[in-house]
């Protein structure tokens, strides 16, 4: 863990100095938002500061969806598998992006640039299915579609290197 994310979880930790354990999830969600997502080394700290072990601040974690273990892509999908997504083809949709990218729900390409998750509802059902690509919304997405979005992503992310 480098000396910016050290500083960064020191000053979230100094804001509930004293703290017992009913800060974990508040101080969870302030981590996260700082370094995009709850690293070994940031739970270990937590740990330290709360006197709690690793395996009580993972319990907690794993239980709510909202947390993440590893850093989002530059570009994070997230597949709706809800009822009207799953009824108008979503299933196809999560196979057809899983293939494309090469990671599984919950990973990140090495390089950084893609992430996937696979979400219970976006409240979007009239749009079925549903894609959701850093926080915008492609409505009734067909594997063609979907296929044409991410290679848009690609184009972006080879443009940006480039440059």
């Amino acid at each position: 863990m480098n000396h910016e994310t050290n500083t960064a979880i020191d000053r979230i930790l100094a804001e509930y100095r004293g703290a017992s354990r009913d800060a974990l999830i508040p101080i969870l969600q302030k981590v996260q938002e700082a370094l995009g997502f709850l690293s070994q080394e940031a739970i270990a700290q937590i740990g330290k500061n709360l006197d709690l072990p690793a395996s009580k601040i993972y319990g907690v974690a794993t239980f709510y969806n909202q947390f993440r273990f590893q850093p989002q892509g530059k570009y994070h999908f997230m597949v709706c598998r809800g009822t009207a997504c799953h009824v108008k083809g979503s299933k196809k949709l999560l196979e057809s992006v899983v293939s494309a990218l090469g990671v599984q729900p919950g990973q990140t390409t090495r390089d950084r640039v893609f992430s996937l998750e696979v979400v219970a509802c976006m409240g979007a059902c009239g749009l079925a299915p549903v894609v959701c690509v850093n926080g915008e919304f492609y409505a009734k997405v067909t594997p063609m579609k979907l296929a044409k979005i991410i290679d848009e992503c690609r184009t972006k992310e080879a443009v940006h290197v480039q440059a």
